[in-house]
């Protein structure tokens, strides 16, 4: 099956030479990935940066496990946004998830091996609807899996956005006394992970994104222009690579609607 292009190509997210390692911190800020050893896996990662996806899964996974977190957020990133067939969708994001749980087995201290378990999951919840895969025992593995991460990597802003809005789901669907006793779910600790990663990720349109929806799930028309302001500040970011500018226009687009 042929992988739909990215629609918003720029030089911009080129990233050639040297320019990867000087734009490296800012890059990933979000999710803490050291910067690579190898440079066919820094390849990888260009191609991630700059959209082409399939060419950084084909890459990342051609350097074995040093390639796994390149290959495994490209695809996750690459279903979450432009997979328009829900089959292939949901195909990709659990082999991210098989794939993680072999990088857990032979990298248990790689914070994004765990994160990316967690947002392959939890994506992939989303698609089937959240409540029949925390009947299939989901929600378990994916607070896990965030909590492992958050425990290898305490600044680990993704991380935090992803546990806060889980916290923030479950409260949703299930409200607050079983997403309490059943999840330790709340939203006082959804709300207090989502603000620790928008001080940690200043410039992330998802972290906004994340934190716009939760609070309308946690708390309703209360807090709906906090939300509708955090959405405008994510439309007005200037993204840096492929994944920020998809994030970026999925605000703009929200806000057009």
């Amino acid at each position: 099956m042929a992988w739909r292009k990215f629609p918003y190509p720029e030089k911009a997210y080129s990233y050639p030479g040297a320019a990867l390692q000087k734009n490296w911190a800012r890059l990933h800020r979000g999710d803490c990935e050291p910067f690579p050893d190898d440079a066919k896996v820094a390849d990888a990662w260009r191609s991630y940066h700059a959209g082409d996806f399939a060419q950084a899964v084909e890459s990342g996974l051609a350097c074995g496990l040093a390639g796994y977190n390149a290959a495994n957020k490209a695809a996750a990133i690459y279903a979450n946004y432009l997979e328009t067939d829900d089959e292939r969708k949901c195909a990709l994001l659990l082999e991210v998830a098989r794939r993680c749980e072999e990088q857990q087995k032979e990298a248990p201290m790689d914070a994004n091996g765990w994160y990316l378990h967690a947002y392959a999951l939890g994506r992939y919840s989303q698609s089937i609807s959240v409540v029949k895969a925390l009947a299939q025992g989901l929600g378990g593995k994916i607070k896990h899996s965030l909590t492992q991460a958050l425990e290898i990597e305490p600044r680990h802003a993704d991380a935090q956005v992803a546990l806060g809005a889980y916290h923030a789901e479950v409260l949703d669907k299930v409200g607050a006394m079983v997403g309490g006793l059943t999840y330790g779910a709340k939203k006082s600790t959804g709300n207090a992970l989502l603000e620790a990663a928008l001080k940690l990720n200043p410039d992330s349109a998802i972290t906004r994104i994340e934190y716009a929806n939760a609070l309308v799930m946690m708390f309703g028309k209360a807090k709906m222009k906090d939300a509708e302001r955090l959405y405008q500040e994510a439309a007005d970011l200037v993204p840096m690579d492929a994944m920020e500018r998809l994030d970026v226009e999925a605000a703009r687009a929200e806000l057009a609607d």
